[in-house]
């Protein structure tokens, strides 16, 4: 038997624990098995695995589960990591380090205001959808999405189908009917719907963001910062904001009881839009495991 550190942490919090969304780090190299096994144990939405001590090729290796299954990138568990990295593995301020993942090298900023920046890969934007097919999907009526924007599947290492809403009664009504979304998605590469709307709870926040993953098993996701760097490319991109450079406020997690702050910052440049996602982490414990060789 061995035993692994392992830290539970909250990310994109609002200044306070038991805010934002919940992340499991371990420190440890075990077999995938393993990993997989833990996670599902632990249960949260996703779990990393930092399996290397000292940077290797510039970055930590760091390793991404859900509960039933290994994924490429997620965006809460890059700042949750990079935190407990600089606190534990490197013991002391930083400006910068990066995350080695198989969607490629992310890089993470720490800034003296306390939050946590990463910088997403470029968005890809990729199928549309009818009204009528989102509208199925979320159990809510056409007139309840906003079509002057279009319907679409969008990813900067996870993808999501963005639907805009027209209000936040709408985003708050919306539930996710399960058979319609396997059927019409079932196709693509997104899975879960992120809706938003540019009404908000807090007058101090911009947009108002709800996550659907009921297909992993969770009904939704109080802080996803892979979801909210695609929202932040798809503004830029259509113009909802009417600029080419946004900088925003998104707040998640409400309907859930785990309110969550998403600072969002995108740009259009000569090639591509450029991704910011920050926010606050705050530790809530670790311990040490023990788990089989």
């Amino acid at each position: 038997m061995s035993r692994m550190e392992f830290f539970i942490v909250d990310v994109f919090t609002i200044g306070r624990k038991y805010t934002g969304n919940q992340l499991a780090v371990y420190l440890g190299n075990p077999p995938g098995s393993l990993m997989q096994q833990l996670a599902k144990e632990i249960n949260f939405s996703e779990t990393t695995f930092v399996t290397s001590n000292l940077p290797e090729h510039g970055g930590y290796n760091v390793r991404v589960f859900m509960p039933e299954v290994e994924v490429d990138f997620a965006g809460h568990p890059v700042l949750g990591t990079a935190f407990v990295i600089q606190r534990e593995l490197i013991g002391r301020p930083i400006d910068r380090l990066l995350l080695n993942l198989p969607v490629g090298r992310i890089p993470v900023t720490f800034s003296a205001d306390g939050l946590l920046w990463m910088r997403q890969n470029p968005p890809e934007f990729g199928h549309t959808f009818t009204a009528t097919e989102l509208a199925q999907i979320l159990n809510v009526v056409e007139a309840d999405i906003d079509t002057r924007f279009p319907l679409q599947e969008v990813s900067t290492g996870m993808a999501f189908v963005l639907a805009p809403m027209v209000s936040l009664e709408a985003v708050k009504r919306a539930r996710v009917n399960l058979d319609r979304l396997r059927a019409i998605l079932g196709a693509h590469d997104a899975i879960a719907p992120a809706i938003f709307c540019a009404e908000t709870l807090d007058a101090a926040n911009d947009i108002h963001v709800r996550v659907l993953d009921d297909i992993y098993g969770a009904p939704e996701d109080p802080a996803t910062g892979s979801a909210n760097g695609c929202i932040a490319a798809y503004i830029v991109q259509y113009g909802y904001f009417g600029a080419d450079k946004v900088s925003l406020r998104s707040e998640q997690g409400y309907q859930i009881g785990r309110p969550s702050l998403l600072h969002l910052e995108a740009e259009r440049n000569e090639t591509e839009i450029v991704i910011r996602v920050g926010g606050r982490v705050e530790l809530v414990a670790q311990g040490r495991m023990a788990a089989d060789e």
